[in-house]
């Protein structure tokens, strides 16, 4: 590594006393060795400073040295001419190795700046395809999703006044209930790809308040400790955890109230689903749907935390748990 001097002024200063220094022991002594001195000090004008002022230093450099060959007496005019020019000549290759070491520190520059150009490229191509799935998933999905809700809204409606077999009525409500999850999970599918923000645990309150809308059952969200920031992961498992309790709750009970409770402790975070007052099936585990509570127990395997689903005495209780 060269040596970094201070400010020009300074380093010519410097550069030039190294000259002086030089070229007094030229005159004093004529070995030669002092000669040798004045290389490294063209090469570092060379280096650090402008051109212009790497000239002047090398320029009394080679005067310098001159003199001193001059007063020392001991070599001829051919000698001198000779000398002066191997200090030019170095000078001019010290220049140019600079300029190789510039030219070489640009092209790094720019090859820099094309992988950053790529990779904007990249992600603008990624997030293109991402719209377009979305899309697709807008128009063709969620469109045809929405057709089969209202098909099997009217279907429960004929079914209901034209005394269907209780069984054949339940099955409709069973598919419409279905068809409606289906639609809000392409919904929020189609906002994931449209960069809309994850689920997280600040929107447990929504999916309570879709509950209540949806089964006339009421939903408490309380929420306890200090809020801790999560990582993406853990937000969406605790939404995601919730979501498929409130799905289970609304599709295999039929129970007077249900509670969510949200707890920031010291070891972690604590999600509890519980229902109470159940009067139906027990729910299953995993309804195939994806996000089944055998999915999310694996999920919160991933997290170091655990999920456990069991009945209680008055209905059926979900709780995760994932560490800090």
């Amino acid at each position: 590594m060269w040596l970094t001097l201070p400010r020009p002024a300074v380093q010519v200063a410097v550069l030039l006393l190294a000259v002086a220094g030089a070229a007094a022991l030229i005159g004093l002594q004529g070995n030669g060795v002092a000669f040798l001195g004045v290389f490294p000090v063209v090469c570092l004008a060379a280096f650090e400073l402008p051109v212009y002022l790497s000239a002047i230093v090398t320029g009394a450099a080679t005067g310098a040295v001159s003199a001193a060959w001059i007063v020392n007496g001991r070599a001829g005019i051919a000698g001198i001419i000779l000398n002066d020019f191997a200090i030019l000549a170095f000078y001019v290759l010290s220049l140019f190795a600079r300029r190789l070491r510039e030219s070489n520190q640009r092209a790094e520059l720019l090859v820099s700046e094309l992988e950053q150009s790529r990779a904007a490229q990249a992600e603008a191509a990624a997030l293109a395809e991402r719209q377009r799935l979305a899309r697709e998933m807008h128009d063709v999905l969620a469109h045809s999703l929405s057709g089969l809700v209202l098909n099997l809204e009217g279907a429960m409606l004929l079914a209901g006044q034209g005394g269907a077999d209780p069984q054949v009525s339940d099955a409709i409500r069973r598919a419409h209930g279905l068809a409606k999850t289906g639609l809000q999970e392409a919904r929020r599918a189609i906002g994931l790809l449209r960069d809309d923000a994850l689920p997280g645990p600040r929107r447990l309150a929504g999916l309570a308040a879709e509950f209540e809308a949806d089964t006339g059952v009421a939903c408490q969200v309380t929420v306890t400790g200090a809020e801790a920031e999560l990582g993406a992961d853990a937000r969406l498992t605790v939404y995601r955890v919730a979501q498929e309790a409130l799905t289970n709750i609304r599709k295999h009970a039929r129970p007077i109230r249900a509670e969510i409770l949200l707890a920031y402790e010291p070891s972690g975070i604590r999600l509890v689903v519980e229902d109470f007052g159940r009067c139906g099936e027990r729910p299953v585990p995993d309804d195939g749907t994806g996000y089944g509570l055998t999915g999310m127990s694996e999920r919160a395997e991933l997290l170091g935390g655990t999920l456990t689903a069991r009945p209680t005495d008055g209905g059926f209780r979900v709780e995760l748990r994932v560490p800090a």
